[in-house]
């Protein structure tokens, strides 16, 4: 199978090479040239899959020179974790996505992502640098996937002060061949920064460049395995999955599993404040801003990168994409009551994301008055830990940290202050 830039100015590359380059010779992002109708994905032994065995279902497809049996072993390991689907109270069934190693959504990609570089870069004489930048799980999920991996090192910007003081500990602690580089300014300088040294050809000369965030497809395909995994513990019915969106790779993810045959009820697009893909599906027009800092920070982007590739599987068709998406905002306000409120009635703690979609399925149900399109399946993408706080003035408790999360607390901080300048970047690779 072949992959073609978004931009159609490329020609076309072999997985290998999207999954290195990342980003494509004319700045656009790599899709396949074709979409594979996968069959057996649910039915059948579907709900007795692990998540590993449904990863090799679903990527076998695309993942084509690598032996099958190498494939299917590293399906189960980067995959080795439980994705449960709980329902805390009638008509609400939550996937949890935040059991891995670092308690958010990104384990997913990001440890099949750095599998994938390790079977390739086993024959590779150089080595290579993965330069991510995070508004929050991004960092420590890519962080810790690649720490210690031969041949990689993983150089991660974030905005200094915008991500939560344990999602910072996470990823600025670990030292080896991991580096972080604190930005003084927001998510939005820090994606600029990254795409521009990744257009800066003399430095991509001297250095092997590539991205972990899911503008990479080695870390968006693996996402589209847990809406599989959803909708075969659905009871056969068609779910409509209401994702929490800031950069749309997580919403990216579950349209490609549409497309290659997933059956669902359609999406719900929630955001927070950063409210520019819900107004583009209201008017049609797509007009990116700078971000706003919310409590969900994880999702506080103003210029979605995942976004194009939205656009061309519809073909710039913002009537088609309505038909599959609903969009809709949620205020700070309206996140801390749904915490409260689900909380008091069920026990159950949502991380401030989870509770943006959890509002945003109430929105989209009202607006509907109450018509019932299939069971709706809510993605928690983090562990309200993450978020404590946030979570514990709300719900006036303490929120018990997993062990991993306190071990990072105790360690030092390592991060490196920068300017909101491409050139910081540049000077730092090239130490």
């Amino acid at each position: 199978m072949k992959w073609r830039s978004t931009a159609g100015k490329a020609a076309p590359v072999d997985f290998e090479t999207a999954l290195f380059e990342g980003l494509a010779p004319d700045g656009g992002l790599y899709f396949p040239e074709r979409w594979p109708a996968v069959s057996g994905l649910v039915g059948g032994d579907a709900p007795r899959r692990t998540p590993g065995e449904t990863a090799h279902l679903v990527m076998r497809e695309f993942v084509t020179d690598i032996p099958d049996a190498d494939l299917a072993a590293l399906c189960a390991e980067a995959l080795d974790f439980e994705i449960p689907l709980v329902e805390p109270e009638p008509g609400l069934r939550i996937l949890e996505l935040f059991h891995g190693p670092t308690h958010a959504f990104k384990d997913v990609g990001a440890r099949f992502m750095a599998r994938l570089m390790g079977w390739y870069l086993q024959r590779a004489a150089d080595p290579i640098t993965i330069l991510v930048a995070t508004s929050g799980d991004t960092g420590s999920a890519v962080a810790h996937a690649f720490l210690g991996v031969p041949g990689t090192r993983v150089v991660i910007l974030y905005p200094d002060g915008k991500v939560s003081p344990l999602q910072e500990k996470q990823f600025t602690t670990l030292g080896e061949n991991v580096t972080a580089l604190a930005v003084n300014g927001t998510f939005d300088d820090c994606q600029r920064m990254a795409k521009e040294t990744f257009a800066d050809g003399d430095l991509r000369s001297r250095v092997r460049l590539t991205s972990a965030n899911s503008i990479n497809v080695g870390r968006l395909l693996p996402q589209s395995v847990y809406y599989v995994h959803a909708a075969a513990r659905c009871d056969g019915s068609a779910p409509r999955f209401c994702t929490p969106s800031g950069n749309f790779g997580n919403l990216c993810a579950g349209l490609i599993a549409q497309r290659m045959g997933l059956e669902t009820a359609g999406f719900v697009a929630a955001t927070n404040a950063n409210a520019v893909v819900p107004e583009y599906l209201e008017s049609g027009i797509f007009q990116p801003r700078p971000s706003v800092e919310t409590i969900s920070n994880a999702m506080d982007v103003g210029d979605p990168s995942n976004f194009s590739r939205i656009l061309d599987l519809y073909q710039g068709d913002a009537d088609a994409l309505r038909r599959d998406v609903t969009g809709t905002f949620v205020t700070d306000a309206e996140t801390r009551d749904a915490i409260r409120e689900v909380h008091s009635r069920t026990g159950y703690i949502m991380d401030p994301h989870t509770a943006v979609g959890y509002v945003g399925l109430r929105n989209v149900e009202r607006r509907a008055g109450g018509t019932d399109p299939g069971p709706d399946v809510l993605l928690a993408t983090a562990h309200p830990a993450k978020f404590r706080e946030h979570v514990e003035p709300v719900i006036g408790e303490a929120v018990p940290l997993p062990p991993a999360l306190e071990a990072c607390l105790e360690r030092e901080t390592l991060a490196e202050k920068i300017g909101p300048d491409a050139a910081a970047v540049r000077d730092a690779l090239l130490r």
